[in-house]
């Protein structure tokens, strides 16, 4: 089964603030599958598959028809999982793998095709992953509105829950970005990630993607006309709840 690119889609059923949210009903449907479906109209990816260490999850992407494969309960990120995912599949060093995480709904399939243009248009470009540009004045200080700031090739230099630039001369004014949880990477580097130990500055954030950047790998960012929502509480899947029965 050799493709030049995939999806995996990494789902946990524990949860510190929503056990079990990848199961939570939305609209007649369990919550990854809306993801899965999302990622199955991309135009560039051929192959989606869910990557879960749970049953539960497991025996629900196969009730639906989708691609499911088990993973150990070890993992310390989606990106670990998913590493282990793909080295079930025959895929060649330099293909790509798409990360979406599995509590994100309404996400628009066309984001796929964004953050996997940088690596098919740059060869030594190993990760990619989609920023938007905050509009909304409460998330520039929410720590669940992870930021980044980036330098002038738009490659990240840094992402925190905390305010990202911090502007001390109050007559300047930022634009501040969010990071969506969509990654693409090159299948040699994944093998290179899981490798490196645990970051220090991954760990104090709980931001997977501090670990590339803290043993000095590049991450090109895209900057993405498209927000969406990221499900960590039964409120958050309720507003995701209205905004598809608005569509309707």
């Amino acid at each position: 089964m050799k493709r030049d690119v995939i999806c995996i889609i990494p789902s946990r059923y524990e949860s510190s603030r929503f056990p079990g949210k990848p199961l939570a009903d939305l609209c007649g449907k369990p919550m990854i599958q809306h993801v899965y479906e999302r990622v199955a109209r991309a135009k560039a990816v051929p192959y989606v598959a869910v990557a879960t260490d749970d049953q539960r999850i497991f025996d629900a992407v196969k009730n639906f028809g989708g691609n499911a494969i088990m993973t150990a309960t070890t993992h310390r990120s989606g990106t670990d999982r998913i590493a282990e995912a793909v080295k079930t599949l025959n895929l060649s060093m330099d293909a790509i793998v798409v990360n979406i995480q599995g509590d994100q709904p309404i996400f628009e399939p066309s984001q796929v095709d964004e953050v996997i243009r940088p690596l098919m248009e740059d060869p030594f470009i190993n990760m990619s992953t989609l920023i938007y540009k905050i509009i909304l004045d409460e998330e520039i200080t929410h720590p669940h509105a992870v930021k980044v700031v980036l330098d002038h090739q738009n490659f990240a230099l840094y992402f925190s829950r905390a305010t990202i630039p911090y502007v001390r001369d109050k007559s300047l004014k930022a634009d501040y970005y969010k990071h969506h949880g969509i990654y693409a990477y090159r299948r040699d580097f994944l093998d290179i990630f899981t490798k490196l130990p645990e970051g220090k500055l991954e760990k104090f954030e709980a931001l997977e993607q501090l670990r590339a950047l803290e043993y000095g790998y590049k991450i090109k960012v895209v900057i993405t006309p498209y927000d969406s929502v990221e499900v960590d509480n039964k409120q958050e899947l309720e507003r995701v709840r209205q905004i598809l029965t608005a569509k309707k």
